[in-house]
């Protein structure tokens, strides 16, 4: 497993803006990655902060540029 404690993480907005994509859109695509911290505010989900490493936010990425 890579040791991603310092490098840069970024919030779902963040990578919505970065990407040209909808929070919703982004949301579903790093929800269920791993590397990616959930931090849950509260019982629901609706509540739940994503923060996502740079490696995981490349290796998302990549993988949207290969489906086309």
């Amino acid at each position: 497993m890579v040791d991603n404690t310092f490098e840069k993480h970024y919030r779902i907005g963040d990578l919505s803006r970065m990407w040209g994509l909808g929070r919703e859109t982004v949301r579903k695509l790093v929800k269920d990655d791993p590397g990616v911290i959930k931090i849950r505010m509260g019982r629901k989900k609706a509540h739940t902060v994503y923060s996502i490493p740079e490696s995981a936010a490349r290796r998302i990425h990549t993988r949207l540029l290969n489906v086309a």
